[in-house]
């Protein structure tokens, strides 16, 4: 990824320079002019100009409007000062946002805003607005900052784009519309998605001063009063998915195994310990490593994390896209075969057990045949601690029958 940094201070230009590369591991080139800027436009192509708004050699941010309209290239801007008049007419080209040159933390913002635009380019947004001029204005914004932008006329368009584009991030949605108003349409996506599924903002030019508490407290993150200004917008859009990314990295230290990345104990049990699925069939593999201890003494505990970590990998690739893997602890993982009886679930997993058995694990160690040990139960008007229990000793069956096996109950 390559940055271009135009700015006639050689302070300013080193100390973003020197953040951007430590932070983001980006290559930057720095201009300390319009004409070295234009000279370096033409040889590379870059992601992002953060550029000094008055040049040495153009003032009144000629550059920016050469970046955006020549160049087609996301521009953030550094200004020292900038008055009202001047601040409409540089939000009008299309810029990024615009960065007071105030303090170090001005320029840690340029950083996070960079990083932010990169990831924007894999997030998806849904504006709901019956007013087409709405909701242009708001699309235009968004692509400003890189993201891939859906619209929906109503609540029940909304509602039909969520269900075919499963990996939307962040719904924006007004409060006046047909068919399903915007309190009405968060209500309905929460009954689906949690909040760190989707995150979600409110908007109205309404003047009731308790519309925004009701979106909030009906499943809203955030809400914004029509009209809003471009900062505004964007601060609030950007504080909104850094909450988002929060929420999803602390559930997935909550529900990741922090070394295979397999579900943890806790998820595994709050997916199929509960009333609602208690009914249904259900069966529990329960597998363990066959001497995993050996190959740590004899080979490290790297080496067997490395083990550990492929695995994993392999559990994942068969079973996760119709089953729950988990990582129970140690060299022990639990699939959780739903809709299967402890027959077609054993068949299942001792396929996967000799497909696994005759493919090595490539380790810094060298490749290391690995087998497993496995015992199947289902659930039978039961808990599933129960089924749990059975299956821990139908594993212990197993390796006491010689290891490398499923046996089933």
């Amino acid at each position: 990824m390559r940055i271009l940094i135009v700015e006639d201070s050689s302070t300013v230009s080193k100390i973003l320079t020197h953040l951007i590369v430590q932070d983001l591991g980006y290559q930057v080139d720095v201009a300390p002019d319009m004409s070295s800027a234009l000279a370096l436009l033409e040889q590379h192509q870059y992601f992002v100009v953060v550029a000094d708004l008055n040049l040495p050699d153009a003032s009144s941010g000629d550059i920016v409007r050469l970046v955006l309209s020549s160049y087609k290239t996301p521009c953030i801007v550094l200004t020292s000062n900038l008055d009202a008049h001047q601040r409409r007419e540089i939000l009008k080209l299309g810029i990024v946002d615009y960065i007071p040159k105030d303090n170090r933390y001005s320029y840690q913002y340029v950083v996070k805003l960079i990083d932010r635009l990169y990831r924007n380019q894999h997030v998806k947004v849904l504006v709901a607005d019956d007013s087409v001029v709405s909701r242009k204005f708001v699309r235009m914004l968004l692509e400003h900052h890189l993201f891939q932008v859906l619209e929906a006329k109503d609540g029940e368009e909304a509602l039909a784009v969520l269900e075919q584009e499963s990996d939307i991030q962040l719904l924006i949605t007004d409060y006046n519309m047909p068919k399903i108003d915007g309190v009405e349409l968060i209500l309905r996506v929460r009954e689906k998605y949690n909040r760190e599924n989707i995150a979600i903002i409110g908007l109205s030019n309404d003047n009731d001063e308790s519309l925004s508490a009701k979106f909030i407290k009906n499943g809203a993150d955030d809400f914004l009063q029509k009209p809003f200004v471009h900062e505004e917008f964007h601060c609030r859009v950007l504080n909104t998915l850094d909450s988002l990314d929060m929420m999803r990295n602390l559930w997935t230290k909550a529900n990741r195994d922090y070394l295979t990345q397999s579900y943890t104990r806790r998820y595994f049990f709050s997916q199929h310990n509960s009333k609602e699925t208690e009914s249904g069939l259900l069966s529990v593999a329960l597998l363990d490593l066959d001497f995993f201890k050996k190959i740590n003494d004899t080979h490290g505990h790297d080496v067997g994390d490395q083990v550990l970590i492929e695995f994993a990998l392999r559990l994942e690739n068969a079973f996760a896209a119709n089953f729950t893997v988990a990582r129970f602890g140690g060299e022990e993982f639990v699939i959780a075969f739903k809709g299967l009886d402890s027959t077609k679930a054993s068949t299942l997993v001792d396929k996967f057990r000799e497909q696994s058995t005759t493919t090595p694990i490539s380790t810094s160690a060298g490749d290391l045949e690995v087998s497993f040990s496995c015992g199947v139960s289902t659930r039978n008007n039961e808990t599933l601690d129960h089924a749990l229990q059975r299956a821990d000793e139908l594993l212990y069956q197993a390796k006491a029958a010689g290891r490398n096996q499923v046996i089933s109950q």
